[in-house]
């Protein structure tokens, strides 16, 4: 039986306690030996989303297969972490043990306060990656990822990736078949890789206001693998290709096309962490060959 502890802190984010503790608990639904504790330094948790979580103040006895989470939170101002010297002291001697510590989001800044960060790799939301980096400057921030993993001390960038590192904890020890079948459960597309970008492409480029522009976005990320000429779809926003040029640089940064692009590669990316060739990955969005996709790589 494998011990997952989940540590509360005041106002933690339900989804960074939900996604990892649904993950673990759907993989012992499925035959593989899991047990969850919540523990905290008060047995009523408020969370960032108004809902009072219990936790008991009573730590459980651990072994080296057991692994400790520590979620994120929402602070007023920098996430500073109110836990105290004891709570951080079972964090250490756990892992001195031999045991797995991880953190999802704020979280790492307890991991940091432990000293569990000092000449490692890790990560965290990329809001929290400056004040990660300025707080502990022995840890290497690992910017722009969904989750690190150094040794026995695993960090995620947040909220939605809890559960892709959870998944990634499976895989490692039941393989990826079991989490996979966690994943079907759970109805996540896919299980992403740590090194994949915390924003993608579909979220990066808007920010912006212009109706028009988020119509034209729409349509190229519905048809990002079909020729789309800049006429038909300038016909289908119902402006001149002149027009939609101009307010998509505007907006963007980008040209149509380029969007297009920076789409394409991320994709392509994503099936080639998936273990998809460089060649079947380019057909599958949409390139005619690799070498198109090659060259668009090698640019960023």
């Amino acid at each position: 039986m494998t011990r997952v502890v989940l540590l509360l802190v005041p106002r933690v984010h339900v989804l960074d306690l939900a996604g990892p503790a649904q993950v673990f608990a759907t993989a012992a639904d499925h035959g593989y030996e899991y047990q969850l504790a919540y523990v905290a330094e008060q047995e009523e948790v408020p969370t960032a989303q108004g809902l009072t979580v219990r936790a008991t103040v009573r730590w459980p006895s651990l072994t080296p297969a057991d692994l400790v989470v520590v979620p994120g939170w929402r602070s007023p101002t920098r996430p500073r972490t109110s836990l105290t010297a004891e709570t951080l002291r079972r964090l250490v001697e756990h892992y001195e043990a031999g045991g797995t510590v991880a953190s999802v989001c704020a979280g790492a800044f307890a991991l940091g306060q432990a000293g569990l960060l000092d000449g490692r790799r890790c990560t965290t939301h990329h809001n929290l990656q400056d004040d990660l980096a300025a707080r502990y400057p022995r840890a290497q921030v690992v910017r722009d990822v969904l989750y690190v993993v150094d040794g026995r001390v695993i960090t995620s960038a947040g909220i939605a990736s809890g559960i892709d590192m959870a998944l990634h904890l499976i895989a490692t020890r039941h393989g990826p078949a079991a989490a996979a079948r966690v994943a079907r459960e759970l109805v996540v597309f896919s299980r992403r890789n740590g090194h994949e970008q915390q924003e993608s492409a579909l979220l990066r480029h808007r920010g912006h206001l212009s109706d028009v522009v988020h119509r034209a976005q729409d349509i190229i990320d519905a048809n990002v693998a079909s020729p789309l000429p800049l006429s038909a779809l300038a016909a289908q926003c119902g402006v001149s290709e002149r027009t939609l040029t101009r307010q998509f640089v505007r907006a963007t940064g980008l040209t149509p096309l380029r969007y297009q692009q920076i789409l394409r590669v991320e994709r392509a990316e994503h099936l080639i962490g998936q273990g998809a060739t460089v060649e079947a990955a380019a057909r599958a969005v949409g390139f005619a060959d690799a070498r198109m996709l090659r060259r668009l790589r090698s640019r960023a």
